[in-house]
């Protein structure tokens, strides 16, 4: 069982960055995939980014790729996303997800445990 809590959400305007982390409860955090999706108002939930188990694998979405980067620090059952360049189409709650699995996955059928998200509003 793996619990995931979001910080780091808030107001910004266009441009400027923010970082999101997601801190992981459970000893074995090391070997799920993590990832990151999105959700705006009236529109389904989407993937934004992945990282593997071992951090030298990520994959992104079109809409952020270039602009947001996913790291992870398993020492700290952590990971984060580090957002710049940020556009008001951007505005949506953020969540974390973890799927126990090695292989990444952009589908979000696949993932088990999701954290309560975070909001992030972009001001143009």
């Amino acid at each position: 069982q793996v619990q995931l809590a979001e910080s780091g959400g808030g107001l910004v305007q266009a441009g400027g960055s923010l970082r999101l982390s997601c801190a992981a409860s459970g000893r074995t955090f090391s070997r799920y995939t993590m990832s990151w999706f999105r959700q705006a108002p009236g529109k389904e939930r989407e993937f934004v980014g992945t990282i593997n188990w071992s951090g030298d694998t990520t994959s992104y979405a079109d809409s952020v790729k270039g602009r947001f980067t996913i790291s992870r620090d398993n020492t700290k059952n952590t990971v984060y996303v580090q957002m710049n360049s940020l556009k008001p189409e951007d505005t949506a709650v953020y969540y974390c997800a973890a799927r126990d699995e090695f292989a990444i996955s952009v589908w979000k059928q696949q993932y088990t445990y999701w954290g309560q998200g975070t909001q992030v509003t972009v001001t143009s």
